[in-house]
């Protein structure tokens, strides 16, 4: 056996673990791993005493179905019972409620009837709080006929501190203070023996907190792991609506699982929480407060899931649907965020609805050492990245949250060597907190021979993971040599990238170097070529390519987005001694097959401009038409047979920009020009110049620049033009009668017109 150290950090705090693991012992490789899900056996401990207000109560049995639901191990054990004191001889301190039961398929669903049995107590059943009767209760369920490998936790819920005052089995009145302080010693003394975990959870502003820290401290402080957080500990809230989510949170830490807290919303509503890709499985749990609100579940991908049965290579299973609190244990879930629809018919829907999430996970690394052969006294880098049991990257950063990872280098000829490896973009390290951790050092001088560096990555809720990759020491220059220049690879399913093998051999004979793609599930990455053969004397660059597999071996993974894969290209000198010449990290980030809009969409944005330049186009010929046979600025004039000018109107401008109608008033006596919609008479411009008359009959007829037609027996139409200047008399000056046509802009003596813009 051989001692590895691990460093951990929990809460800013570092703390060295001693791990046993067999020498030259490889773990498996990610993707051959299958999930575990170590059990617990744990007891609830729920106050009854009258100080409880029916709230009060309701929100210590939704926490005990919370946790009981929320576990994700079928194989745990929990035992639910309430307690106050006994204040007479007919009178008990516990009220057994549910016997110890196993968190199967079937247990799950009894665990919301047998809580709901939970109760307030009348003053006349014993009302106060007897802590050493419900932690000697507590010990009594964990131990009897249980499996001493698995861990025992009990959790104590009360809104008060101890009072047996009246409780006669404590003695007479005057000491009975003194007696329960004894037997609550006692009684925490036998739970520590008993390796039993106490976690005391007060709420409300009665509970003494110097107590119930002193609680916890009297039972088994050893938890789950080694790590602070799962060291028993006391917590206090001022609400009792926050019981639930708190008793989580300390079954979380007891348990050795991860928590997430997701939103709290009246129905109808559409929730959402995260499930890491880290997680082999996961309890979503939904804290209705009604039991007539319906739950439905969607993964990341959009799909509604089902409650039980097989999707999508997940597992579910549904208790406790047809109560208050409802959990869906997801197995292999698939990460990303899930929505959780909450729907409630009308006189339902007063009480907020909260999605949380429990889950436990691997923690799976892959290891190298840079050169994986070197010289003594020559300096390595060992890399050691944070991956799925795939082989993805992890993207949020709170995954990495609590985990370090610490490595040693052993070998022949020198002392082992803790190397510190760290994830804050300094030094070897490429980014920081991108869970790829990194560190350097010298192999020793006198070192020969075999290499191994081992590390080992650790984090609560996850279960830890230790790699290790071998080397040699090598004297002088080797003879063969490779060295891989391939960057990060972009690429989509079935795609390729392609980098450079430099390679060289100094031998008279040919080589075989073998090329693989290691530390990631089968089948998603692969190098070609597999092989490459060296002539004696060769020195050069060969080309390498990596490719992406195809989207259907990808599945729902790539639903999400972006995929980062994390693997280690090995290249090995496969004559003779299977010397490793490389063994470099590898990321490739794959992305969805673009659709068509992202292939060609710089032909739709062309065709787009396209189209609008000539719609733009045609309205502004459009607009140009109409301007052009706006009769805007025309002067009409009315002319006798002897050619004498009578009228001179200016015509405005006409109708959408095209025909100005008019009529003559007083044709007989003293003709003039009017302007009247719909009037017998109208003109607009021509192209050619000059303008077209038209009349009621719809006729039409030229009018020249210059020239007249006639409109009755006795007067004619004649056109002229306003003068560009201001104050200008119009081009042919007579004695005139003008009229005023105010609400087509017309002017009236002559005397000065607006510029004509046609002009």
């Amino acid at each position: 056996m051989r001692r590895v150290q691990v460093s951990l950090a929990v809460g800013g705090a570092a703390v060295l673990v001693s791990l046993l693991a067999p020498a030259g012992h490889e773990p498996v490789p990610a993707a051959d791993s299958a999930p575990s899900f170590p059990a617990v056996n744990y007891a609830v401990a729920v106050d009854e005493s009258a100080s409880l207000t029916p709230a009060d109560l309701k929100a210590e049995k939704a926490a005990a179905t919370r946790i009981a639901l929320g576990d994700v191990s079928s194989s745990s054990h929990v035992t639910v019972f309430g307690f106050a004191a006994a204040e007479s001889d007919d009178q008990r301190a516990v009220d057994p409620v549910c016997p110890r039961t196993t968190l199967d398929a079937a247990g799950r669903e009894t665990i919301g009837d047998c809580v709901g049995k939970l109760r307030g107590r009348e003053k006349s059943e014993g009302t106060g709080t007897d802590f050493p009767s419900a932690i000697r209760q507590g010990v009594h369920e964990l131990t009897e006929g249980t499996d001493e490998s698995e861990p025992r936790v009990l959790f104590v819920l009360t809104d008060g501190k101890m009072d047996v005052a009246d409780s006669p089995q404590y003695g007479d009145p005057a000491h009975r203070e003194a007696e329960g302080e004894r037997q609550l010693k006692a009684a925490l003394k036998e739970a520590a023996r008993q390796r039993v975990q106490v976690w005391p959870l007060g709420f409300g502003s009665d509970p003494d907190k110097k107590q119930l820290d002193r609680i916890a401290l009297g039972g088994y402080q050893k938890g789950c792991t080694e790590l602070p957080s799962a060291t028993p500990k006391a917590h206090k809230v001022s609400d009792a609506a926050d019981v639930g989510t708190t008793l989580e949170k300390i079954f979380a830490a007891a348990h050795c699982l991860r928590h997430e807290e997701g939103p709290s919303e009246r129905p109808p509503a559409s929730l959402e929480i995260g499930i890491s890709p880290l997680a082999t499985v996961g309890s979503i749990v939904v804290d209705k407060g009604d039991p007539e609100v319906e739950i439905t579940y969607f993964d990341p991908s959009g799909d509604e899931v089902p409650t039980s049965g097989t999707f999508k290579k997940s597992r579910f299973e549904l208790a406790g649907g047809n109560g208050t609190v409802e959990a869906l244990k997801v197995v292999d879930p698939l990460p990303g965020t899930w929505k959780v629809k909450a729907e409630a018919p009308e006189g339902h829907r007063s009480l907020p609805v909260a999605v949380s999430v429990l889950w436990q996970g691997e923690l799976r690394g892959a290891i190298t050492m840079d050169p994986p052969s070197p010289q003594a006294g020559e300096k390595v880098t060992v890399t050691m990245r944070l991956q799925t049991r795939e082989g993805y990257q992890i993207k949020d950063p709170r995954d990495y949250e609590g985990l370090r990872v610490r490595s040693e280098l052993t070998g022949d000829g020198f002392s082992p060597r803790t190397l510190d490896l760290t994830d804050d973009g300094r030094g070897p390290d490429d980014g920081p907190s991108d869970g790829s951790f990194a560190g350097t050092t010298t192999i020793p001088a006198d070192a020969d021979g075999a290499l191994l560096v081992r590390a080992t990555l650790t984090a609560s809720g996850l279960r830890a993971d230790t790699r290790s990759g071998r080397g040699e020491v090598v004297a002088g220059e080797l003879p063969v040599k490779a060295a891989l220049d391939l960057p990060t690879v972009r690429t989509h399913p079935g795609g390729e990238t392609t980098g450079s093998l430099d390679v060289s051999n100094a031998t008279g004979a040919p080589h075989t170097l073998r090329l693989s793609v290691a530390d990631v599930q089968d089948g998603l990455l692969s190098i070609e070529p597999g092989k490459i053969t060296l002539r004696p004397g060769e020195r050069g660059t060969r080309k390498v390519k990596v490719k992406a597999a195809p989207a259907a071996v990808f599945g729902e993974r790539l639903g999400a987005g972006e995929l980062k894969l994390a693997g280690t290209v090995t290249v090995v000198d496969a004559t003779g001694e299977d010397r490793a010449l490389v063994r470099s990290p590898l990321s490739v980030h794959v992305t969805p097959e673009p659709g068509i809009w992202e292939k060609y969409w710089w032909a739709f944005v062309s065709g787009i401009v396209l189209v609008v330049t000539a719609a733009v186009a045609v309205a502004a010929w459009l607009r140009l038409r109409r301007r052009r046979r706006d009769p805007f600025g025309l002067v009409l004039r009315l002319v006798a047979e002897d050619g004498t000018v009578l009228n001179e109107h200016r015509a405005g401008h006409g109708n959408n920009r095209q025909w100005y109608e008019f009529a003559v008033a007083e044709a007989h006596r003293s003709p003039r020009i009017e302007r009247r919609p719909h009037g017998p008479y109208a003109v607009q411009r021509r192209r050619e110049g000059g303008a077209v008359l038209r009349t009621q009959g719809g006729s039409r007829t030229a009018v020249p620049p210059h020239g007249q037609v006639q409109l009755t027996d006795t007067l004619s139409l004649a056109l002229g033009e306003v003068n560009r200047g201001a104050g200008r008399r119009p081009r042919t000056a007579v004695a005139t009668t003008p009229t005023a046509d105010s609400s087509s802009g017309a002017g009236g003596n002559g005397g000065g017109y607006d510029d004509n813009p046609y002009l």
